[in-house]
């Protein structure tokens, strides 16, 4: 096998090996995005675990097969970038407010367990509020009760304390 074929199957295993562990999928065109603007997303990408890759529409089409997004095998077409992650908001996320600053990239379509999405639909999905938010908000949720209890445990002896001490004045007088 030639050079240039193994190259071209490794991309292939590699681009659907990141097809099968994500839970996300987002095609959006760069066409017009300049190089710095591209590293400036591949670097945000790769802070925030997101996976971006630019590949031959032939390769992402083979690379798809047999997964979960078989449903984007027409999808494929002109300049696309490719992002993927477990995280479905993150990455919606990292590509609007992308998309935001840079009107070259425009968001073309995505797919979520093995259905198309819209960019409306990926444009909803971007403003939820992240994982790490939402556990936020469960802990302190599901803490706010024990709070409650604490101070009004702590209550009962201090208010000991005061009728103790306003006898204890009373008797002095």
């Amino acid at each position: 096998m030639n050079e240039n074929l193994q190259r071209k199957h490794e991309i292939v295993e590699e681009v659907r090996e990141r097809f099968l562990a994500s839970k996300i999928v987002i095609l959006a065109e760069y066409r017009g995005v300049d190089v710095s603007g591209m590293t400036e997303l591949r670097r945000s990408a790769r802070e925030l675990n997101v996976y971006v890759r630019i590949v031959k529409n032939t390769l992402a089409r083979r690379a798809v097969e047999n997964t979960g997004y078989e449903c984007l095998k027409d999808q494929f077409l002109g300049p696309l970038a490719i992002a993927l992650s477990d995280d479905p908001v993150v990455v919606a996320k990292l590509m609007h407010e992308f998309s935001k600053s840079n009107d070259a990239l425009k968001i073309q379509t995505g797919a979520m367990n093995g259905e198309i999405l819209s960019p409306e639909e990926l444009k909803v999905l971007a403003t939820l509020p992240s994982r790490d938010e939402l556990l936020a908000k469960l802990v302190g949720t599901m803490s706010a009760p024990l709070q409650n209890l604490v101070g009004t445990l702590s209550q009962i002896p201090a208010s000991m304390i005061r009728v103790l001490s306003a006898v204890r004045d009373s008797r002095s007088e």
